[in-house]
């Protein structure tokens, strides 16, 4: 029978896995738009001169794209490599419902620790990149308009949120 810490530690990495590709999938189809397309925005025209973005709101918006997947790509590689080391310590057995794994919880908790740590980073950065995102389709913050904020206070509320209650439940299960 397997060990429970080991299940639970397995399924915990399978969760990360699986949200980091979810994100993963969020972060290219965030890319395959064009923020320079005078097209791609929601912005009136009497109000373009003082709400339409400069270049540098595009930049960022490619930039935290690039630092969310590379966030992403990190924590789920991590985490598979930990799934990888979780399996090579296993013992053999004649029968695989019996088996065992023997692992170094120290390393497992680091490495689940800095895997988790990946998603957060990745998640800010993607809330970075929707930020910008809000920005090009709907005016800059500094313009103040109704639409623009009522997207992104709720985006910079929900998901640090989200992030402080994963943050304290990996870190209570990491003390257990």
């Amino acid at each position: 029978m397997p060990s429970a810490g080991t299940t639970i530690h397995m399924t915990a990495l399978d969760g990360i896995v699986t949200v980091n590709s979810l994100f993963t999938l969020a972060v290219f189809i965030g890319l395959t738009s064009d923020p320079r397309d005078p097209s791609n925005t929601l912005i009136e025209p009497p109000d373009s001169a003082t709400c339409t973005p400069g270049p540098s709101v595009a930049e960022d918006l490619v930039s935290f794209h690039v630092y969310s997947f590379s966030s992403f790509l990190f924590s789920s590689l991590v985490a598979m490599g930990l799934k990888q080391g979780i399996r090579l310590t296993r013992t053999p057995s004649y029968h695989p419902a019996e088996i065992l794994a023997r692992v170094n919880s120290s390393l497992l908790r680091a490495g689940m620790l800095v895997s988790g740590l990946g998603s957060v980073v990745g998640c800010v950065f993607l809330m970075l990149a929707l930020v910008n995102v809000v920005q090009i389709k709907l005016g800059t913050l500094a313009c103040g308009g109704y639409h623009t904020l009522a997207a992104v206070i709720p985006l910079v509320i929900f998901v640090p949120v989200a992030l402080l209650i994963y943050v304290v439940t990996v870190l209570y299960a990491f003390t257990r």
